[in-house]
């Protein structure tokens, strides 16, 4: 998922989006313990997407204490 489309949704939405990605990545770390898992870099991929949303939610949060003030 890229940047871009995940500063198009806001703060609940992005929560929701990190939980979703925690466990499609604890479902990719259960099949490669099984060795089910076929593609590895679908890991790699997942956890590169979890931190790219937990910066944008930063990022919204950042915002928004910046605007309260």
């Amino acid at each position: 998922m890229k940047a871009s489309e995940l500063r198009a949704k806001d703060i609940a939405g992005l929560q929701k989006e990190v939980s979703d990605l925690l466990k499609a990545h604890f479902g990719l770390r259960m099949q490669k313990a099984t060795q089910q898992l076929a593609n590895h870099t679908q890991l790699g991929n997942t956890r590169r997407d979890i931190a790219r949303a937990k910066t944008v939610i930063a990022q919204k949060q950042r915002e928004a204490k910046g605007a309260a003030k």
